[in-house]
């Protein structure tokens, strides 16, 4: 009878030793390789996007660096008020001319102003523009060239409007060719998000 009794209590030690302590060791160890799973899951797909980065920057370092900076020209990857306006100066400045009263408005300003409803969510527009409006002042030849020039850069520029006036030059008694007008600009530049 001892022999039976000792069997049971060993038996029921057992048995509280499994639901107590195996069971929920075991439970935790599932756990933990679910989530061993899916941290080398996560490993994977990282190891994957580090061979499509290399696979990348090895096809952008077999791009010409004047081609590569041409492109960020043509449509930069952000706004750069300061330099748009400098190199617009330059560009003008070749033609006697320079820039005066600056304004800048990007276009998220001029929409903010318009309506007080505003879209929920991301916008679906891959870029933005920025609206600059300045005056300049010299002869109509030398304007000329200069917004020749500017179409012809590699920048994306439009011009939304254009007010040309005579400006008034002391002792002038008639119009001639070489008189100088004052030009208000507005145009607009892109760059992508």
């Amino acid at each position: 009878m001892g022999k039976t009794l000792f069997a049971l209590v060993c038996f029921a030690l057992a048995g509280l030793v499994f639901f107590f302590y195996t069971k929920p060791a075991y439970a935790t160890v599932g756990d933990l390789q679910a989530q061993i799973a899916q941290y080398q899951e996560a490993l994977d797909k990282a190891a994957q996007l580090q061979a499509l980065k290399q696979k990348l920057l090895t096809r952008f370092n077999s791009f010409a660096p004047d081609d590569v900076t041409r492109l960020q020209t043509f449509l930069p990857d952000h706004v750069d008020n300061i330099g748009l306006i400098l190199d617009l100066d330059s560009l003008a400045s070749h033609y006697g001319m320079a820039l005066e009263n600056v304004d800048v408005a990007t276009a998220q300003s001029a929409t903010a102003k318009q309506s007080a409803v505003g879209a929920i969510g991301p916008s679906a527009q891959k870029y933005d523009s920025l609206t600059l409006h300045f005056g300049t002042y010299g002869t109509y030849d030398n304007f000329r060239v200069f917004i020749t020039d500017l179409e012809q850069s590699l920048r994306v520029v439009d011009l939304i409007s254009l007010t040309i006036a005579q400006q008034s030059t002391p002792g002038a008694t008639g119009p001639s060719s070489n008189s100088a007008y004052r030009y208000d600009m507005t145009i607009k530049t892109y760059w992508l998000k």
